[in-house]
This record gives C-alpha cells, structure tokens and sequence, in this order.
C-alpha cells in the first residue's frame, strides 16, 4: 500500500464508519465513486472512508466528520455494467487536515495518520477477558448461520486472525455491531486510548444486559 500521510487521499462519505482492521463490503453504484473506486485500484492506492456528518451519502457533497479510517480495497466484482462490489479492510485512522472539492463532485483530504491505539494496561486485563469472551460466542454464532444460510458466498464480517487478546481489535469489533448512532461510533473511533473505548463497550453491554 502506498504511503498516504501528509497526501491527498479519496473520501467516500457514508453512513457507516470503517474502524482499524474491520471488514466492511460496499455496493459502489454512483458515477462519481465507480470511477474513484476504479482509480485507487488502478493507482494501487487505498481511499478515506468517513462518517456523514451533514448530509447524504447520493446526491450533493456530503459534510464528512474530520476522523477516518484508511480503507484497502481487498477484493472486487462487477455484477452488472455500472455498479461494483468490493470488500474493504480498514487500516489506520487519519485526522483531516483540508479538503478541496474536484469538479467529479468528489472530496479529496490531506491527511495526517493517526498513532495507533495505546496498549492495554494491566488493570484492564480482566475487562478484556470478559468482552472478548462474549464477542468470541457472537462471532461464532454469526458465522456459523451465515455459512448455514450463504456456505458458497460467505464472507467473514470479521478480520482474521482473531486477536482476542487485542484491546483494540475486540473494542473495535463491538463497536461495528453495536446499534447506536452513527455519532456515538464516531465518538468511540476518535478514542486514542483502546481501553478507555472498551470501558464504554462494557458499560453498554452491561446497560443492556449482553453481559
């Protein structure tokens, strides 16, 4: 992957948000972002993708929150003329420095790469264990009923290896599944401390008795 710090990157504004070694799958059916797609992939380059703040994901240029994560096209298909399927992994999360709007109605951003997430500290231990004990059953249920219903064309919603013993990998799988505004999540990726994030994962879990 080429390095973007500090170098205008593509945006693809959405009403989801990508986190550091997610999967995410995207239906890519505009103009505007066939084309950008096609060029990242051209170029070998990866896109932004960012939340919505103001907005709307078809139509006119939505307002992107200024945290994203690095997506790295892994896979790709084009079903019918006109729309392109591609599975996504997520990579680093980046600050947007500027934007600058080209004539495709398109966003491009500088952008400066995010530290990686500090590590879990000792105390943390034991919440750790617990979220990451409960996240291994729903992975296993998920995918087990997902290969059942779709055994030719499952693709695992979750990134392998399976680092359970990860704070930022567990508190980052959570927080794509949990049902909670699209600001909350921003909130949550935007976190610099992964146990910190994980402490608010528990706290929901627990809220509404997950664990």
């Amino acid at each position: 992957m080429a390095d973007v710090a500090d170098k205008w990157i593509a945006l693809f504004p959405l009403n989801t948000l990508l986190f550091p070694d997610g999967v995410l799958p995207l239906r890519v059916f505009e103009t505007r972002y066939v084309d950008m797609v096609r060029e990242c992939m051209k170029a070998n380059v990866p896109f932004g993708v960012v939340g919505i703040k103001a907005g709307q994901e078809v139509g006119a240029v939505a307002e992107p929150y200024a945290v994203g994560t690095i997506a790295n096209i892994t896979q790709w298909d084009m079903p019918e003329f006109g729309v392109l399927l591609i599975q996504t992994r997520g990579g680093e999360r980046f600050n947007i420095l500027e934007t600058r709007l080209l004539p495709s109605k398109r966003l491009e951003a500088r952008i400066e790469i995010i530290e990686p997430d500090v590590t879990v500290s000792a105390e943390a231990d034991e919440l750790l264990n617990v979220c990451a004990k409960v996240l291994g059953i729903v992975i296993q249920d998920l995918e087990t009923r997902a290969r059942n219903e779709h055994a030719e064309n499952f693709i695992s919603p979750f990134s392998e290896p399976h680092k359970m013993n990860d704070t930022a990998w567990v508190a980052n799988r959570w927080c794509e599944m949990l049902p909670i505004p699209l600001a909350e999540k921003q909130r949550l990726l935007e976190m610099t401390d992964a146990a910190v994030r994980l402490e608010n994962i528990e706290f929901y879990l627990r809220k509404n008795g997950v664990i």
